[in-house]
């Protein structure tokens, strides 16, 4: 083929790309029974679940032809956003940020309203779950931190009491052998304050919540609970391969009052899978080091009803519920 018949090849190539591109940016966004959502999270301004739910918010109304409000209710580790969500009418409106929390606290605590009194929707994302320092600060490695925590106890920073971040610093904390300090917050952060005045040795969170200080050079990466390395960080360890058997992933989605129709569980099934591919929001969440996990409105109820079972019998366990 000459060249000009490989360029003009391009070129129709570009051309159709440039068409199905614009198709999909004029496709209009799907029928949805109320106008406004309102997306509720137990997480504090800047935390994994706000940024999370802002940043969706922001794509979101090319897929559902409604408007989005994010909604901070905060207290109880999470006891407060999931009593306003399971209390609120099943139309559509309202939904909550799924996250290990809600089972968390639904299992640790007496919450009025617990993950069984609503109806989980569709799972978007598993999230990384990082350990992390102040750059000035005297830790360089997990070893540095471990060795501390042996000499001088120390004080480790975690999430909400019933966050996964938590059931993380514990189950290190014995897998190691030592014993510092955990100290909770309500949300994320809260607790990156305390990180960088030096108050905690380190805090355990998620990417996203992490990104401005990242990009600031402010606090640095110690390891990932993943099971492998993560791809956009591949030079921070596993804390399993440094010798501590932990591994953790985190879940984000959400979950309506319970009586939610099928029809307008559907429409998230629908949205949720074109919100994945589009190319600007697959920018922003590949930044965030978030990987989709997409499991439907008829998939997602047995999902977190595993979950469930699993904590439940590693709180008992560890004698955490009886």
């Amino acid at each position: 083929m000459s060249i000009l018949g490989m360029i003009g090849k391009a070129a129709l190539g570009l051309a159709a790309t440039a068409f199905l591109t614009s198709q999909v940016a004029q496709a209009e966004p799907l029928k949805y029974p109320v106008k406004v959502v309102t997306l509720v999270t137990h997480s504090s301004p800047g935390g994994g679940s706000d940024v999370f739910l802002r940043e969706m918010t922001k794509h979101l109304g090319k897929y559902i032809d409604a408007t989005f409000v994010v909604e901070n209710v905060q207290g109880g580790s999470g006891a407060k956003a999931m009593a306003r969500v399971a209390a609120a009418e099943p139309d559509g409106s309202t939904f909550y940020a799924t996250t290990p929390t809600y089972i968390y606290t639904s299992l640790m605590s007496s919450p009025p309203s617990t993950f069984k009194d609503m109806q989980p929707l569709v799972n978007i994302f598993v999230d990384s779950e990082v350990i992390f320092t102040r750059t000035d600060g005297p830790f360089k490695s997990l070893e540095d931190v471990i060795e501390h925590a042996r000499n001088e106890r120390g004080k480790w920073g975690a999430a909400n009491p019933a966050s996964l971040e938590r059931q993380a610093a514990e189950q290190l904390k014995v897998s190691a052998g030592v014993k510092p300090a955990i100290v909770t917050h309500e949300g994320g952060g809260d607790m990156m304050l305390n990180v960088l005045n030096g108050t905690l040795d380190i805090g355990i969170g998620e990417i996203q919540e992490l990104r401005s200080q990242l990009d600031a050079g402010t606090i640095t990466l110690l390891a990932t609970f993943n099971p492998e390395r993560i791809a956009d960080k591949p030079d921070v360890p596993t804390v399993k391969e440094l010798g501590y058997d932990v591994t953790l992933t985190k879940f984000r989605g959400l979950a309506g009052p319970k009586g939610l129709s099928d029809e307008t569980a559907a429409i998230w099934d629908e949205a949720v899978k074109n919100l994945l591919a589009d190319p600007d929001y697959n920018k922003a969440y590949t930044a965030e080091v978030l990987v989709p996990q997409l499991i439907g409105h008829n998939d997602y109820p047995a999902f977190i009803n595993d979950f469930a079972t699993k904590t439940e019998n590693f709180l008992k366990s560890t004698g955490a519920v009886k």
